[in-house]
């Protein structure tokens, strides 16, 4: 399972600005290099992940452009999402 980018950070998450950025491209067998502190989704659709204490997959149906998903995740499933210019946030 991937750690946290910043674990020093980890208690304030809900607190703290985003300090860094990558693009996401959604993969069904690879987790991301670190948990995230949120996703941005750029453009409308689905976003189906592994949050980061999960044990199965969860889909965010119909999710806006321009929506800032405060979720903790490890992957972001290529089956299932339809939203594109995905970010993970750290």
């Amino acid at each position: 399972m991937a750690g946290y980018k910043y674990p020093d950070l980890v208690p304030d998450m809900e607190l703290a600005s985003v300090l860094d950025a990558a693009a996401i491209t959604p993969d069904d067998n690879n987790d991301l290099a670190y948990a995230t502190r949120s996703l941005w989704v750029g453009g409308i659709g689905n976003v189906t992940v592994m949050l980061a204490k999960a044990s199965a997959p969860v889909t965010y149906y119909n999710v806006p452009a321009g929506t800032r998903l405060m979720v903790s995740v490890t992957r972001v499933y290529a089956t299932g999402t339809t939203a594109s210019n995905l970010l993970a946030e750290y």
